[in-house]
């Protein structure tokens, strides 16, 4: 079997910190003052603060509840890492925080290879839950629903998964979709990954 290359691009989280209320004014002035974080609050256009910080490098909304979401990890274990460190930035800045956060990853998506010619006509054709329009988009849509993700495929073999909650379920997407391309003759051309 030819080798699947794929990259984690992105993992996102939804998690939440124990506290009555975060004064996010109070905050966005705290850390405004500090050159390492951008800080982003404006109440009138969105009711989050946004905080970028760089180890690890991520970005949060920061919600008044104490509600979080954490975007631009490069792994499920790095999302963890990164609401740890978000807490202690934000206990820093004068937050009301008790607990450690609790963090559901919520998509993980990738980028990759499976290093083979995809007939993307045929491939419309025998995968069910697919979807193909080259006159509007170039790849070919493809729903799958166990583990539950959704693959963009193009000819020339490269994909994006998104959708995974874990990141093996981009491995087992991959490896799956893979299958079942050959199995119904969709691959034209396979070639080993350099």
């Amino acid at each position: 079997m030819v080798k699947i290359e794929y990259t984690i691009q992105n993992c996102v989280a939804s998690g939440s910190v124990e506290t009555s209320r975060i004064d996010l004014y109070a905050l966005a002035d705290a850390l405004g003052e500090k050159p390492e974080y951008f800080v982003s609050y404006e109440p009138e256009k969105f009711p989050g603060l946004v905080l970028k910080i760089p180890v690890p490098k991520v970005s949060s909304l920061i919600f008044a509840s104490g509600k979080m979401v954490i975007t631009g990890a490069k792994s499920a274990d790095m999302l963890h890492v990164a609401a740890d460190e978000i807490v202690k930035v934000l206990k820093a800045a004068g937050a009301k925080i008790t607990g450690k956060p609790s963090v559901t990853v919520q998509n993980i998506v990738a980028s990759g290879n499976i290093n083979a010619i995809i007939n993307l006509e045929l491939a419309s054709i025998m995968l069910e839950g697919s979807m193909y329009e080259p006159e509007q988009f170039p790849g070919l849509i493809y729903r799958i629903k166990e583990p539950k993700t959704v693959l963009l495929l193009f000819q020339s073999g490269a994909f994006v998964c998104t959708g995974a909650k874990k990141e093996e379920f981009v491995s087992e997407s991959t490896r799956k979709t893979y299958e079942i391309l050959k199995e119904v003759g969709a691959l034209e051309e396979e070639f080993e990954a350099e």
